[in-house]
Order: C-alpha cells, then structure tokens, then sequence
C-alpha cells in the first residue's frame, strides 16, 4: 500500500475505532481504495478475541450506521466514499495469535514450518499451544505454525440453519426402496 493510502487508512482508523470498541467490536482492518472519482473505504470488524461464534448481522449493522456517523462528523476523509463493513469471514488466513483464539471450536488446517500439515478442531489457544481434537496430534506450538486456515463445515452450517432439531439427509438423492427420490 502506498504511503497515501496508508495515511488516509490510519485517518479513517482513528476516527472510526472509538465506535467499533463502543459497541464491544474488534476493528480488524482497514483500507483505503480508489474506485473511479469516489473512495471505497472497507472495514473489517470481529467480536474480540475471547468470543466464541460469530458476528450477527444486527451487530453489523449497528456498528455499520456508528461508523458511518463518525466519519461523517470527521474531517479524516474528505470527498465522496463508499463504505464497506465486513467481518472477516472463514476464508481470513489465521495469522496472528488473536485469529486463532477466535477459531476455538472450528476444524482447522495448521501449515508447519516444517512442511507438514495437521488438522483437527481448535480446542482451545493455551500457554503458547494450539489444544486440537481429532488430529493425529493433541497439541501443536503456535510457533511450529506458519498459516492456517479455518476449513468449512457444510454439515454443521446447515445444521446451525436448520436448528438442531432438523437432522440432515446423510445420503441426499439416494433411492428409496420404493424408487421414490428421498
């Protein structure tokens, strides 16, 4: 990023953040972009790292109209802009020690600074060690890691939208005993 747009970004950050910490947000990132005569402006917030599950929606758009006032009442960022708000979403490479602590309880894919891989479900981030279940290990130092990466669970996703109480077809488009699709 340029020395500008990393000037403007950091502007935006300052005037934005009180807003995000206000409503119990984590402000992740921001960028500063040209698109045509206007600025897009994208931030990414998530709920703070000792949080387990997701940012909602509602919480989005809450924190969306807070941003969008403390901008407008600033001088950081003159001009026409767009304003994106998102959170970061599974596809965030897990980087930084805060990104793991937020995984607690989803299926990860931890690359090894040796070569190697390991997955398994992220327990839990404690004394420097990832805690993982189902992977051929039980605990890998954070320090033998060099990326990971949250991997999708279409089972639990669709579980999570059906409720619990809805189970779901195992074996979808199989044939029924009496040739009916099921």
């Amino acid at each position: 990023m340029n020395k500008a747009k990393q000037a403007g970004a950091d502007r935006v950050r300052q005037v934005v953040e009180p807003a995000v910490q206000a409503a119990g947000l984590y402000l992740e990132d921001v960028t500063v972009s040209l698109a045509g005569s206007r600025s897009v402006v994208r931030i990414t917030v998530d709920l703070p790292e000792d949080a387990v599950g997701n940012l909602d929606l509602d919480a989005v758009a809450e924190v969306s109209r807070e941003i969008n006032n403390a901008l407008d009442a600033s001088d950081a960022f003159p001009g026409a802009y767009t304003l994106e708000i998102s959170t970061p979403g599974t596809s965030r490479p897990l980087t930084e020690l805060r990104h793991f602590k937020r995984a607690r309880g989803r299926i990860v894919r931890l690359t090894l600074t040796d070569g190697g891989s390991v997955e398994g479900r992220l327990r839990e981030v404690e004394d420097g060690r990832l805690l993982l279940t189902g992977a051929p290990v039980d605990s890998v130092a954070l320090d033998d890691v060099t990326r990971g990466a949250i991997q999708v669970e279409l089972k639990r996703a669709l579980e999570a939208d059906l409720g619990p109480e809805m189970a779901v077809d195992e074996n979808p488009g199989a044939i029924a005993p009496n040739d009916e699709e099921v």
